[in-house]
């Protein structure tokens, strides 16, 4: 039989956004509230496109972006496809990134800087000059998927957010080490379950919508 969550637990989809332009060197991202807000890149649109034509085959009873501009162009074609109204849940938003924001920290991470390599091998994202803590973020995160579960009781909940989000939802619901679960796709779907007493994992990094 077809899995069933207990009962009155919320079923949440989280996708994380587009493919974002490409930082130009010279040329920062525009900031909202100290962090990089770039747009979808015309694959990121694409993928877009693919993943909200997928999640419109399903209902959903309430549907959330964050404040940066990706995860809303995102979920821009499923809003179209279904009429929900999107409602914005600001501490899903990315790690802030500090000293590394405007589009800096890729570059960092392509060029094997030793505190890229450092943040990497320790699984910490403040080694970063001026980023967020590992306890701030886990709080957050932790307190946004909390009160997304007790908004919607019962309810199946799409939420599109952010890579390293995304991944810190899914190690606090299996208690793994911070970055396990990190290089997720983008439009990757990840399935949690939530109830009072614990999340459930149920899906990681599906992509079948960008292969089929």
């Amino acid at each position: 039989m077809p899995y069933e969550g207990p009962l009155g637990s919320t079923e949440l989809f989280l996708v994380r956004h587009g493919a974002s332009a490409d930082a130009v060197e010279g040329e920062d991202f525009e900031l909202i509230e100290g962090q990089g807000d770039p747009p979808l890149s015309d694959i990121g649109r694409e993928q877009a496109e693919l993943v909200c034509e997928r999640l419109a085959r399903l209902t959903f009873d309430a549907l959330y972006v964050t404040t940066l501009r990706r995860t809303v162009e995102t979920a821009a074609p499923l809003i179209r496809l279904t009429g929900l109204a999107p409602r914005i849940e600001p501490d899903l938003r990315e790690v802030f990134l500090g000293e590394w924001e405007a589009g800096l920290f890729r570059q960092k991470v392509v060029d094997a800087d030793p505190v890229a390599v450092q943040m990497l091998t320790e699984e910490r994202w403040d080694v970063v000059p001026g980023a967020e803590s590992t306890e701030a973020f886990s709080t957050r995160i932790r307190g946004a998927i909390e009160r997304i579960a007790m908004s919607h009781p019962g309810a199946r909940v799409v939420a599109f957010s952010h890579g390293a989000a995304i991944g810190e939802a899914l190690a606090l619901a299996t208690g793994s080490r911070p970055f396990a679960f990190l290089m997720s796709d983008n439009t990757a779907i990840a399935r949690l379950v939530l109830t009072p007493e614990r999340w459930i994992l149920r899906g990681f990094n599906d992509t079948v919508h960008l292969t089929s």
